[in-house]
């Protein structure tokens, strides 16, 4: 954390000048200038008068709370291909798993087909990008076509199978995150 340029955010913010601020800290501006410029660094006491005058306090000012990204790209992808099933999964956002859904993309090729999943407390939720598969939950098999979806509650073990002569494509979301 660059502590003078999160002062200058602030200062502006509060719409003081360097010499209002400095001011009313009973510092000079110069100083300011410098602390928001990382060229010094304030001693405790002087940083939280600062804070005091700029409305804030120590906790609040240290406090960081990380953006929350919103979008994901191409390099965000993480694939782990298992040549045996005959699949590729695509983890379209990384480290979902601590969110409540997550979402994935799968490619089965021809005779494919996913782990079996083992029944859990959530619903999941698929729709078919490319190709066809087969849906096997508990004892039932369902069968999806392209620009068609599935949805269920994870109470059976479950896996896709690709019996189709192309490769398919699932956007598939569990929640909460299983994969």
């Amino acid at each position: 954390m660059k502590i003078g340029e999160k002062i200058r955010r602030l200062r502006i913010r509060n719409q003081l000048t360097q010499e209002e601020l400095a001011n009313r800290c009973e510092l000079s501006k110069g100083f300011i200038s410098q602390v928001e410029r990382d060229l010094t660094s304030p001693s405790i006491a002087t940083l939280l008068d600062i804070l005091e005058c700029l409305g804030t306090n120590i906790n609040e000012f240290f406090n960081e709370t990380v953006d929350e990204k919103i979008v994901f790209k191409r390099d965000d992808i993480f694939i782990r291909e298992d040549p045996e099933l005959k699949h590729q999964i695509h983890w379209i956002v990384p480290n979902s798993q601590k969110n409540r859904m997550e979402p994935i993309l799968v490619n089965l090729e021809p005779g494919g087909t996913t782990k079996v999943d083992d029944p859990h407390d959530g619903e999941e939720f698929g729709f078919v990008l490319a190709g066809s598969v087969n849906l096997h939950l508990g004892k039932q098999v369902f069968k999806a076509r392209k620009n068609e979806s599935f949805y269920f509650k994870a109470v059976a073990s479950h896996y896709l199978s690709n019996p189709g002569s192309t490769n398919a494509k699932v956007l598939w979301v569990s929640t909460p995150p299983s994969f």
